[in-house]
């Protein structure tokens, strides 16, 4: 099938990607949305810390890559959606799909990197049902323990980009990878019960290389924003201030 890949520069995103040229899928596009403000965005749909990095992508893989600012809100937050209100951040990705057609982009499929939010997967379910194509959600269901650990094995290069959780520290932790992450993720899983795959948003992260980059993302420069200094959970996040590609 031809697919339009929804990125956000998560491993996620870019993990299920990989999981569709592996199926014999055609990538046809990439499509992020994006905060309209320079902030990240609270959305319950969209990771958008790390977005400045993004523009980078379509070089790295070699894809045209579309971007979309994120207009609405989370305004319908129950756990079924119905596309009743268009100032639904939901809207954002039906809109920008629809635009990507109406462009004559061809596709039949999304890729979507959602893991275990039913929320998140609901509504991207629902957009792909009002537009007749298909939703390709490879890591959906996935032990989380087993899937980072195959994320690792298969090479996704990815480093935490904001923490959110017990145990996690901003000046600790920021800027690793998941490979060094990875025991620590499970220590921290067997003691407080985290998300190992960070799919309670116990953290986010900015994929640097995986094997269909072409160019690996150097990160040269970031800016540590500070949202919460709880003293048990504290939240902060990398901002990218300075990047380039480096030949692999």
């Amino acid at each position: 099938m031809k697919v339009v890949a929804l990125i956000s520069g998560g491993k996620d995103s870019c993990y299920n990607l990989c999981e569709c040229v592996k199926r014999g899928h055609e990538i046809v596009a990439l499509l992020n949305l994006y905060p309209s403000t320079d902030a990240e965005l609270d959305s319950f749909m969209y990771q958008t810390v790390g977005y400045q990095a993004l523009d980078y992508y379509a070089q790295a893989i070699d894809i045209p890559l579309y971007r979309r600012a994120i207009k609405g809100e989370a305004i319908n937050q129950n756990l079924n959606y119905s596309a009743d209100n268009e100032n639904d951040e939901v809207e954002d990705l039906f809109v920008a799909l629809s635009e990507l057609r109406a462009n004559g982009v061809q596709f039949d499929a999304i890729s979507v990197g959602a893991i275990h939010s039913n929320y998140q997967r609901i509504r991207a379910q629902n957009v792909c049902d009002r537009l007749g194509i298909e939703m390709l959600a490879y890591l959906w269901g996935r032990n989380q323990q087993q899937l980072l650990e195959d994320m690792i094995k298969d090479n996704i290069d990815a480093i935490l980009i904001k923490v959110a959780a017990m145990g996690l520290i901003p000046e600790k932790h920021l800027g690793k990878s998941i490979k060094e992450m990875h025991p620590i993720l499970l220590k921290l899983h067997e003691e407080y019960g985290i998300n190992v795959c960070g799919e309670g948003g116990e953290y986010e992260t900015l994929t640097l290389d995986c094997p269909l980059f072409k160019k690996r993302l150097i990160l040269e420069e970031s800016e540590t924003v500070v949202h919460s200094n709880d003293a048990f959970a504290p939240v902060a996040y990398l901002k990218p201030l300075k990047m380039r590609l480096e030949d692999k």
